[in-house]
């Protein structure tokens, strides 16, 4: 004879000796990145926030040779970003004008880094701007939602009415007007440093 209960009352209220044990268990919780915008996207946040724009396409521009030989005649300054990192872990995206020098050496007692400054991994790039390397642009700041990266634009740069980037490619040339493009950095939620950072 079975030594447990054998009332219907008792077997409703037996609970199966896995019960517990398997309440505890769930599958891992997967956490959905955010999809970095797209050039396409961020033209329509141009366009619905305002800010004119106008864009030009061009053949893939990787280095400033390439775009000054490639991208025809656009008005405007042109501008090359750098995407540095401190000792700290901080990164910074540097913009100048696209024949500027920047001293590598000493820029982080400019712009307030912790230490000599190098170079950002793709990975990071990809991960906080949402671009590759040869498409870094200043619009990257739309898609660093944690803030984890401090734009900085060269006071050179902000003396010309118009200012020319890649919109998040490097197939085409986005200009926008100065009082425009500090539009753009507020809404994306970076107050930019504006400081004379080339030599």
């Amino acid at each position: 004879m079975d030594s447990g209960c054998a009332t219907a009352r008792c077997r409703f209220t037996r609970r199966p000796s896995w019960s517990t044990s398997t309440a505890l268990i769930s599958a891992p919780t997967q956490i959905a990145q955010p999809m970095p915008m797209t050039s396409d996207q961020l033209l329509t946040f141009l366009a619905e926030n305002g800010i004119a724009a106008t864009t030009v396409t061009h053949p893939p521009l990787a280095t400033v040779a390439d775009s000054q030989a490639l991208r025809g005649q656009i008005v405007g300054g042109h501008t090359k970003n750098l995407f540095l990192k401190d000792k700290k872990g901080r990164y910074f995206l540097v913009t100048v004008e696209e024949e500027a020098t920047v001293d590598l050496k000493t820029i982080h007692h400019l712009i307030g880094a912790s230490g000599r400054v190098s170079f950002g991994s793709a990975e990071a790039m990809m991960a906080m701007l949402g671009v590759a390397p040869g498409a870094v642009t200043m619009f990257g700041v739309i898609n660093d939602a944690d803030n984890r990266v401090t734009a900085v634009v060269d006071a050179d740069v902000m003396t010309h009415e118009r200012i020319n980037a890649h919109p998040l490619v490097n197939t085409a040339t986005t200009t926008v007007t100065r009082d425009g493009l500090l539009r753009f950095f507020d809404l994306a939620g970076h107050t930019p440093l504006v400081l004379k950072v080339s030599a």
